[in-house]
């Protein structure tokens, strides 16, 4: 008798074998009871006929609660009826835990109830296929960039200064000192791709907004690279095949799971390099000609990537926006030094900008100046301003958020289903 996991169960046909588990459901059936049983790694149907048990086990199969934990013995048999193609005909139970009524049942629930109920949530089928299919684009990420010559270089949570913006930091003390949660690894990347070329980091940040939208957290995770002797176009060209390769990898792993979600694939099957560019000039002008009043000079609302993203099959990178309207280290364009080189990379499907990056200012004189500009403390970037006087090189790069990338794949709603714990306005538990 062997312990095996339910994903593998059909290397073990005719064998008998033990699952560990817990009762997803439970129905009765006079002489027969059917015990649905999931172990994390799938979902099994165990039969167990009177005739073939103690009757304390027969007895034990008919009490079961949704939820309980168990261990289970039997012998695997093929059946093409069966969800997955297999079952356990079951000759031995043995209880863990008996869970008490079990409070999210199969009746409508609202939002805020399943939030607040978010530990026992996860146990869902549609909430494991979107952590299942979160971790396979995590997986891919890495496995996208350590392949080609990335290394992983760790930054910190807690950081002296801003890197987007002050007024979205969560201040903490550090031993009478201000410190701030970190809204982005960039500037650390940075630092670390003159050492070694061509970095990433991924990790969790924070951003204090006060947005309750459906593509907002407070807390979120971000995979940045950053490479050095690299332009824009080198960037949004690396870009558009990561993301390219982290969505064909899920379609082929995770076809169940995209199934239990019912996710329409026709248009993720199109997402290959190359991607559509569109500048911010022309995003301008297609905004207007279908109703937009935004005006230039101004950062894309959510509508506005909304309406762009529509135009176009595949994920669109708009270019070049306006300097005024993005972070202070972003490099000027030499031939228009009024916009930046930039790009936000806008997913389709209404999910809006799910990439932003671009090519960093490498001249020290102008890195000052903004610093200045931005009224941010040069004591505080001394040694981000270290990098421009010891081998300045032009260097470019770009953060995704792992969240909306989500999101868009699985084809959700709201960004809160995408990670384990969300952290919004107005939620910090469980």
């Amino acid at each position: 008798m062997s312990i095996v996991y339910i994903k593998d169960i059909g290397q073990h046909e005719g064998k008998e074998v033990t699952l560990r588990g817990w009762v997803q459901n439970k129905r009765s059936s006079g002489k027969v009871q059917f015990v649905l049983i999931r172990d994390g790694s799938g979902v099994i149907q165990g039969v167990v006929f009177k005739g073939d048990v103690t009757p304390e086990t027969f007895a034990l199969a008919d009490s079961l609660t949704q939820e309980s934990s168990i261990v289970a013995t039997g012998t695997v048999r093929k059946d093409e009826r069966a969800p997955g193609g297999y079952e356990i005909s079951l000759n031995d139970l043995k209880l863990v835990n008996k869970a008490i009524e079990y409070p999210i049942s199969p009746k409508e629930h609202g939002v805020d109830f399943l939030m607040s109920h978010r530990h026992l949530w996860l146990r869902s089928s549609r909430q494991h296929a979107v952590l299942a299919i979160r971790a396979e684009i995590i997986r891919a990420c890495r496995d996208f960039l350590d392949e080609r010559g990335f290394i992983l270089v760790d930054a910190p949570i807690l950081t002296p200064a801003a890197c987007e913006g002050t007024t979205t930091l969560f201040e903490t003390d550090y031993f009478g000192d201000r410190a701030f949660l970190s809204q982005s690894g960039q500037l650390y990347m940075e630092a670390a791709a003159m050492a070694f070329g061509r970095v990433y980091c991924f990790g969790p940040t924070f951003r204090a907004e006060k947005s309750k939208t459906r593509r907002h957290l407070m807390e979120f995770w971000m995979i940045e690279p950053e490479m050095a002797f690299a332009d824009l176009d080198e960037d949004m060209r690396v870009q558009e095949e990561f993301v390219s390769y982290v969505v064909q990898r899920v379609l082929d792993k995770r076809e169940k799971e995209l199934a239990v979600l019912e996710r329409d694939t026709t248009r993720l099957k199109r997402v290959e390099p190359p991607f559509p560019r569109i500048s911010y000039d022309e995003a301008v002008e297609i905004l207007h000609r279908h109703g937009s009043e935004m005006k230039w000079g101004t950062d894309l609302g959510g509508g506005d990537e909304t309406i762009l993203a529509e135009q176009f099959e595949k994920p669109v990178f708009v270019h070049r926006y306006p300097s005024q309207c993005k972070a202070f280290y972003m490099k000027p364009d030499p031939d228009r030094p009024e916009v930046a080189l930039c790009a936000d990379l806008l997913a389709p499907e209404g999910y809006g900008e799910i990439i932003g990056g671009g090519q960093r200012i490498d001249d020290l004189a102008l890195l000052e100046e903004r610093l200045a500009e931005h009224s941010l403390p040069a004591e505080a970037y001394g040694w981000y301003l270290d990098l421009r006087r010891y081998g300045s090189v032009p260097h470019a790069g770009f953060g995704m958020g792992i969240e909306r990338t989500v999101a868009w794949i699985c084809g959700l709603d709201h960004v809160r289903e995408t990670i384990p714990f969300a952290r919004m306005l107005y939620r910090m538990y469980p």
